[in-house]
This record gives C-alpha cells, structure tokens and sequence, in this order.
C-alpha cells in the first residue's frame, strides 16, 4: 500500500475532546474517525488492526468447536420484556417503526439467541451448542468516553453455550478461559483474570482485566495469579493473599477486555427453553455467556503499547508488518535509483504475503515521514535512502518499548538502527515477521 494513496492522514492536532491516549493517537494517526461521542469511523489503517484482532478471536473460537452466526441488530419488544429487560436494563436503545410498533438496537444478544437455539434443539442428543457472533453493539451510554473503551456504538463478540449439565457448563466455562487467556496474549496485552459478581446470573462471573494507569476499573491481585474486582473483595492493600497465604495484596487501575458468565437458566427460564432428557422428562437448559470487545481490545493495546511519539503495534495486530520509507532527493538520478529500489521491495513484500506501507510521498520531508512512522506506530521500518543505496542496503529499525531486549540478528530496539544489505533483507525481514 502506497501512503500517498491511501484513505486518512495524520495530523498534528489532537481532537479537542479527547479524554484518552487511544482517543488522541488513533486519531491523529489516521486510524478512526469521530462521528459524535462514542460514534467512531475505521479508516483504512484501523480497520486493518480490527479485522486482525477480529481474525484472532475466530480463530480461537472455532479451536473450541463454535460455530459462527450473525444475529440482527435490531429486534422486536417482546423477547425484552419477556427478560424483564425492556425496561430494567438503562442503557437500551428503544425506537418506534411504522405502525407505532417498537423495536431495541442490540445492546447484547441474548435475547434473540435463546429463542433461536429453542427452534432448533429438542433432546439431550442435540446438546451440548455453542455459537458465536462478531456483531455490532448499541448501548446508550449517558457518557460516551476514554475513545474506543466506552462507546455507543463498539464491536463485540459474544459466544453462547448451551448445556445439559451443570458439569459439562463447568468444563466448558474452564475452556473458555483458556481461549480467552490465549486470544490476549496473542493480541499483545498481558490480561489478569479476575473474579467478579455473578450479580443476577451466578455466585461468579470472571474479567479479563489489564493493568493500566487510565484504567477505569481497580483490581486487587496478587504475584500467585489470584485478582478479584474491588466490588466482591473486603481487604485491602498489604493483606495476606487469601488464596497462597503467602504474597501480599495489591492494588492497581485496569481496563476490562472481556468478561463471561455462567448464565445458568436465568434467559432460559425467561423462555421455557428444555429439552428431552436420557429418562423422557423435561430438563431445562443451561447457558453460558462470553464476551470480548473487539474495539475495546484495540484500544486497550494503544493505552497499554505506546510513547511519547505515538502507538507501538505487536506484531500480531499490526495495520501492516513493515514500513518502508523513501528520502527525497532533488538529484533526479538518485531519486530515480532510490524509487526503483523501493518499487521492487514493495512488490517483492507484498508476493510474499509481507504486508508493507510505502511511505512514497515526495511532498514530506525526513522529519515529517518519521514523525508519522513513530505516531502510526508499525513495528518495523525500513528506509532507502541515497546514503543507504551507496553502501548497497537498507537502514532497520524496529518501533518497540525502549525496555525492551535487543532482537535478534544484531537489531537495537528503542531507537537503534542498522544496515541490511539488499540482497539479505527479504530473507531477514521473512524470519522477523515469524517470530512471535
């Protein structure tokens, strides 16, 4: 992808309104939009970092055997009111069609989901399902904020899972969270699980929470694994951990990426959903409910992954793998030579599956392009300059936390660079992308 082509540009200006670092740097950067509070566009470059995280959570759905479906956005009155929800969960949107007939946005799905599993399982044989979506959600927040963290509009995958036994819900709910563990890992976010109220559903309901000073959650964990949320736990700071007896209790801000619930048969019961058991009766089904937010997620890894001159993508959810970059030159000769160098490795990258931004732009100067690689934040740069031509390479360097280790094959992290020959760059930057 040639940046002089592509949609949305970065700007020096930071929204006026914005309330949070993902809101600041995804914008400027050129990644979304705002509409109106809590209302976002994805420009080209977010929407490639979405569709990622959106791939990585299929994939590890579809490892745990569920199927995919797309549930509508808008649905009817009734099965709200039949959940007690029409009027009992606050931040629903309610609007009027023809007919005076009215209808929600979907705030969550489980309102649809029961009815449409009811029509298709009927005894125990058919049991257990699981089925997901990846589905826009509407919730009329009375405050929209903190960017992608709290919108009105937002991005979610909700997994369902339907059960004969409390056992085979146990063991599923103990799968789940491993998925879930994996999913943020490979995202880049380091995510405690943390046990939460079941409120109206169970004893428990678990979080996946990251650890961020702009959090808006606190968590009180310990070096063992142990963390509960602050609204179940009523110790405090420096007590013993209650689940080792050994480390001592801290506390620290974090940001909710995912959540689940044993929903057991409150929706279930809402609607008469059984089934036919092994012995002829009548048992009703279990249910469980999984969730994790796309969106939240992207902009949970901007507050988590970034610096002073902007964004720091993992590898894994990156808009692009590699940033190539050109420096002008008046003598049209070399300019020339450094364009056709570019042109083939752009060409080459992207035959091989490589995906690169060709910063090919000849109105920008070195300070500008830079500036704009550090702000978008992909995870490696490459630079053909008329200096990098003359001793036959590539200037590399990697946009990574200054904290971080050197990499491998001699790169420095944190603001070193160094040459690559030519002839080796491809091979070194096909091993990089690798390379977890």
């Amino acid at each position: 992808m040639r940046y002089s082509k592509m949609f949305g540009r970065t700007t020096k200006e930071a929204p006026h309104d914005a309330d949070s670092v993902n809101a600041r740097l995804l914008t400027q950067a050129g990644f979304i939009n705002q509409l109106m509070a809590g209302v976002y566009t994805y420009l080209p470059l977010g929407l490639r970092v979405l569709n990622k995280i959106k791939t990585i959570v299929r994939e590890e759905m579809n490892t745990l055997g569920a199927q995919e479906i797309l549930m509508p956005a808008l649905s009817p009155k009734e099965p709200w009111q039949k959940t007690g929800r029409w009027d009992g969960l606050d931040v629903l949107f309610k609007l009027e069609g023809a007919g005076g007939k009215e209808y929600a946005l979907g705030a969550t799905h489980e309102e649809v989901v029961t009815p449409l599993v009811q029509q298709y399982i009927h005894s125990y044989k058919d049991l257990p399902v699981t089925l997901y979506q990846i589905q826009d959600k509407f919730r009329n927040e009375p405050r929209a904020k903190s960017g992608l963290l709290r919108g009105r509009e937002f991005s979610m995958k909700d997994l369902y899972s339907f059960h004969l036994t409390e056992d085979d819900l146990t063991a599923y709910y103990e799968r789940v969270k491993g998925a879930y563990a994996r999913i943020f890992s490979r995202c880049g976010l380091d995510a405690l699980v943390v046990e939460a109220s079941g409120g109206t559903f169970s004893k428990y309901s678990h979080e996946y929470q990251v650890i961020t000073d702009s959090g808006e959650d606190i968590v009180y964990h310990c070096k063992c694994g142990w963390a509960v949320n602050r609204e179940i736990f009523e110790g405090k700071v420096g007590d013993v951990c209650p689940s080792c007896k050994k480390g001592m209790v801290e506390s620290h801000k974090a940001i909710e990426v995912g959540n689940i619930f044993p929903l057991k048969t409150k929706y279930s019961d809402a609607f008469g959903l059984d089934v036919t058991g092994e012995d002829g009766k009548l048992v009703r089904v279990l249910m469980g409910c999984y969730g994790i937010g796309p969106s939240r997620v992207m902009g949970s890894v901007v507050e988590v992954h970034h610096d002073e001159r902007g964004m720091i993508w993992p590898k894994s959810v990156a808009p692009f793998h590699m940033h190539l970059i050109t420096l002008s030159n008046k003598d049209s000769e070399v300019k020339a030579r450094v364009d056709e160098t570019a042109v083939e490795l752009h060409d080459s990258f992207e035959r091989t599956g490589i995906e690169v931004l060709w910063d090919d732009r000849d109105d920008a100067s070195a300070g500008e392009k830079f500036a704009d690689a550090d702000l978008i934040g992909i995870p490696l740069r490459l630079v053909v300059s008329q200096k990098t031509l003359a001793e036959g390479c590539v200037e590399w360097k990697e946009r990574s936390e200054p904290a971080d280790p050197p990499p491998a094959r001699g790169g420095v992290r944190g603001g070193g660079s160094r040459l690559v020959k030519i002839e080796d760059v491809m091979g070194e930057v096909g091993e990089w992308v690798k390379v977890e």
